[in-house]
């Protein structure tokens, strides 16, 4: 062991091992993996060892086909058998909506480009696997790269295969201290100091503790898994070729073939936490006491859709621990305030992800950037909201509990909730607001027209269509109220605050009194936000974006900050409310006696409502002449009141989100995580025409030129306009163009104004065109479809500008 290394990897689990093996493979050499015990001595050891194709985050898919390949590769460069058993695996499905939702999963899956699945009928499933009654089932997905490996021969050939790229791994020596320095990081260990520039915390039931070591509390926790291996099955020994993989999902079971028997695998309801605050240091080859009573119900569901297993013993249970991340998906990247610290846990289907965590990872530390967009396992979709024990208790157990449970994309889930309220939610919810939650805070969705209206879950529209419908109408007619304390806002004050903004932003910074929107790149020309910047006019400006990448952008600009400039995140302290439509002003005017009248499109500044004195913008991703007021949240209560006090003669009515996604559809207006992500470049989105080109130097200034001058992207982003029935697409759809496969929808929804189902796609540019005739898939049923002009609804924009 050496006193100093560039990398120190805490954990060496398949994780580490994986992290450790990209990094040397990418040409970091000078990097070691420290491990307390033996390699696998965690959770790896005795995990099932199953891969599989289905992923609900189509990015997280795409990584998991990326291990696939590499598991192939590693046993190549290293020599150690990774034990591939490439067996095909099904997905089986025994309710109605589960088999729609399967379908369109299977259509998601060609829109990624994973072309080796296909739906099968009970009778296909049936023969596939032959030990398996088919009662019950109303369909399959097989997948041709599904199967299981040897779990330690896996670890053992990552951790080999970065040996011989020089990287080195040390056994038998914990991890005592990890301390910051003004070079990087000190990680004591029983067998010595190092000095390291970055620490890996791959740590996998011992994360919270590696977390502990330099001030980070990370949402995880372990829970038990169960499984159980049987003894020799005769008709299994008969076969004359492997059981594939299969997940039953209305059963909670997944199963694989090992040796002459199967591997039954558990994923209970009644969940069972263990260690929250993170494994014993001397633990490693244990198992916690199987409990048959606790999983009786599935295991009774195992054992009917096997019935060979009634006939034969257990060989053995294994309930061992695996950690969890509150909505289950690995937790990776650099942890804001700590340079140099970096995450890589969480990992719970550690051997199906860990090459595409290790992928990822390493592409960020070395070249600044993953080159996926991993927002889906940034650990920075979470904040200090998500450090509370309670919260990671009850979303990791929801998790958990639901890992094969149906759920809707209208379903909203209790777990962790009510965390944070805006000062208007008691008021709001007592007229019937329903809310959704988005970085621990609860968002009004709409307003049901009686207390006992329960929104139906659903793959299609739900009972809330018309409620959305007359919510849209309100803005569209009159003036709808909405709760805008779902953005965030950063402030920025400081001498170099327009330098460094206008740096860090691609557009033209506003003029005092305007506000102006403001791409925001990474080095390599990606998008990093679709960001609204206010010039107040006294020196401070402020940044508006989405209200759940709080913690990823004020990472962003504090790795970006410069002397001189002040950021503060005032998101929970200011809030406020949107009024939007053509009577929007009426409302206003009626409670101020400032010249509101006279603020332009996209200006903004300071006026008196009442007792309030509130800072307002006019703008709105409605479509409609709006307003964006914004208030302390001492006075948000109060505001409200006002608000429908004065507009309740003109028809003002309180509306919610969903409503905004639809009209914000029929401008063809994107959003983020849908039409903007960091995975595409301005000019792909529409986002290049804010780009001031003709000004100094901004971060990505040189790869957005680069792409201007070499013609444009090949793909681009367009409207179309669905022949939907009874379902709207909702993203990620295949978009089809005389049967050949030309793009994917972004997101989409229903155009209650226009009276169309509407979607945003990114198509290849030789099939964007207007009137463009394709086909796509929603909810698995194929729909005719067609490239429309831009913002179906007031295409001239007269209404936004008054």
């Amino acid at each position: 062991m050496k006193s100093h290394y560039r990398v120190v990897v805490i954990g060496g689990g398949v994780v580490g091992a994986s992290v450790l093996y990209h990094l040397a493979k990418m040409g970091w050499t000078d990097v070691c993996l420290v491990e307390r015990s033996v390699l696998t001595a965690g959770s790896s050891w005795h995990a099932a060892g199953g891969f599989h194709a289905l992923n609900a985050d189509p990015n997280i898919a795409s990584l998991q086909s990326y291990t696939i390949n590499l598991l192939s590769e590693i046993e190549q460069e290293s020599g150690q058998s990774v034990g591939m058993h490439m067996t095909g695996g099904m997905t089986l499905a025994g309710t109605p909506d589960r088999w729609e939702w399967l379908q369109s999963a299977y259509r998601t899956f060609q829109s990624i480009g994973i072309e080796d699945v296909h739906l099968v009928t009970p009778e296909e499933a049936a023969d596939l696997c032959p030990i398996m009654s088919p009662h019950g089932i109303l369909g399959g997905m097989w997948a041709e790269r599904e199967g299981y490996i040897d779990t330690t021969g896996t670890v053992h050939a990552y951790a080999g295969a970065a040996k011989k790229y020089g990287a080195e791994v040390i056994e038998h020596n914990r991890v005592l201290e990890i301390n910051e320095t003004k070079d990087g990081w000190e990680v004591v260990t029983e067998k010595g100091t190092i000095q390291a520039e970055h620490v890996v915390n791959a740590a996998g039931l011992w994360a919270k503790q590696v977390g502990r070591m330099a001030g980070i509390e990370l949402p995880v926790s372990p829970l038990n898994h169960h499984y159980l291996i049987s003894d020799t099955i005769p008709e299994v020994a008969e076969l004359d070729k492997e059981l594939p993989l299969v997940v039953d999902l209305e059963g909670f079971t997944y199963m694989r073939q090992d040796q002459k028997g199967i591997l039954l695998g558990i994923y209970e309801v009644d969940h069972e936490h263990w260690m929250m605050d993170g494994a014993p240091w001397e633990y490693g080859f244990e198992l916690q006491q199987e409990d048959p009573d606790r999983i009786e119900k599935e295991l009774t569901l195992g054992f009917e859709r096997y019935p060979a297993l009634q006939h034969v013993g257990v060989k053995t249970w294994v309930n061992g621990a695996f950690t969890f991340s509150p909505d289950g998906n690995p937790l990776v990247g650099p942890v804001r305030g700590k340079p140099g610290y970096w995450c890589a846990c969480a990992v719970m289907a550690g051997f199906l992800q860990g090459g595409g965590v290790g992928k990822s990872l390493a592409e960020w530390m070395i070249h600044g950037e993953p080159e996926a967009d991993v927002f889906g396992m940034d650990v920075a979709r979470y904040g200090d909201f998500a450090e509370n024990k309670q919260y990671i208790k009850e979303t990791t157990g929801q998790f958990y509990t639901r890992r094969f449970v149906m759920t809707y994309p209208n379903e909203q889930l209790p777990a962790g909730r009510p965390m944070k309220v805006s000062p208007s939610y008691s008021d709001m919810s007592a007229v019937g607001a329903r809310w959704g939650a988005s970085y621990g805070l609860e968002l009004p969705l709409y307003f049901a027209p009686t207390p006992e209206f329960e929104e139906t879950p659903t793959l299609k529209r739900s009972n809330a269509f018309p409620i959305i419908a007359e919510e849209c109408k309100a803005v569209r007619e009159t003036a709808g109220l909405l709760d805008i304390s779902g953005f965030s806002r950063f402030e920025v004050t400081g001498p170099e605050a327009e330098r460094w903004l206008d740096w860090i932003m691609a557009s033209k910074l506003p003029k005092p009194g305007r506000a102006r929107l403001a791409p925001m790149l990474s080095e390599t020309g990606k998008l990093k936000g679709d960001l609204t910047v206010m010039n107040w006019g006294d020196g401070t400006y402020w940044i508006m974006g989405s209200y759940y990448l709080r913690e990823w952008h004020m990472r962003w600009f504090e790795d970006h900050m410069k002397d001189g400039v002040a950021i503060r995140d005032i998101s929970d302290a200011t809030v406020g409310f949107g009024i939007a439509g053509p009577r929007s002003l009426e409302v206003l005017e009626y409670l101020t006696d400032g010249t509101i009248g006279e603020l332009p499109f996209m200006g903004c500044g300071t006026f008196d409502f009442g007792l309030i004195r509130a800072k307002v913008g006019r703008l709105s991703v409605s479509g409609e002449s709006g307003y964006e007021i914004h208030c302390s949240a001492l006075e948000h209560i109060v505001l409200r009141k006002m608000l429908l006090e004065a507009g309740g003669r003109l028809g003002l009515r309180e509306v919610g989100f969903n409503a905004l996604l639809s009209l914000r559809l029929e401008k063809s207006f994107g959003i983020w995580s849908a039409e903007f992500t960091q995975g595409y470049t301005p000019a792909q989105t529409g986002m290049d025409r804010w780009i001031d080109w003709e000004k100094g130097d901004f971060v990505g200034r040189k790869a957005a030129m680069a792409e201007r001058d070499s013609g444009g992207p090949n793909e681009v982003i367009v409207t179309l306009e669905v022949d939907a029935e009874d379902a709207d697409a909702s993203g990620f759809e295949p978009v089809w163009k005389d049967g050949k496969r030309v793009g994917f929808i972004t997101s989409g929804g229903y155009g209650h104004t226009i009276g169309k189902s509407l979607a945003m796609a990114m198509l290849g540019r030789d099939s964007a065109a207007e009137g463009t005739e394709l086909t796509t898939h929603i909810v698995g049923a194929e729909r005719a479809a067609r490239v429309i002009a831009p913002s179906p609804y007031d295409p001239q924009g007269k209404a936004m500008r008054g």
